[in-house]
């Protein structure tokens, strides 16, 4: 069973930045995408960012401009670089890594924007 974990979350003032990353232990073969979801107080997960093994990325609209996704295929690694945070970013944020044939989360990693 792979795990993903996730790291980079903190306390950040608003128009800060902070750079999620998640790592997976062990390898994943074939084809599949991997993003960053979050859930915020009182709110249901959503799609963050998401990217395919070829690169194509795709941003849920709140955060474009603003966040960005990047993954490195042979470490089985995705970070989320975020920019100009805003109190409305703060959510715990998981990775997952998915497939027809699997689906992969991690335990999530907490940010907080205030000031």
């Amino acid at each position: 069973q792979v795990q993903l974990v996730e790291s980079g979350g903190g306390l950040v003032q608003p128009g800060g930045s902070l750079r999620l990353s998640c790592a997976a232990s062990g390898r994943i073969f074939g084809i599949y995408v991997m993003g960053w979801y979050r859930q915020g107080p009182g709110k249901q997960r959503e799609l963050v960012a998401v990217i395919s093994g070829g690169g194509t990325a795709t941003y849920v609209d709140s955060v474009k401009g603003r966040f960005t996704i990047s993954r490195d295929n042979a470490k089985v690694t995705v970070d989320l670089q975020m920019n100009s945070l805003k109190a409305e970013d703060t959510a715990v944020y998981y990775c997952r890594a998915y497939s027809s044939n699997f689906d992969y989360w991690g335990q999530g990693t907490q940010v907080t924007v205030s000031s």
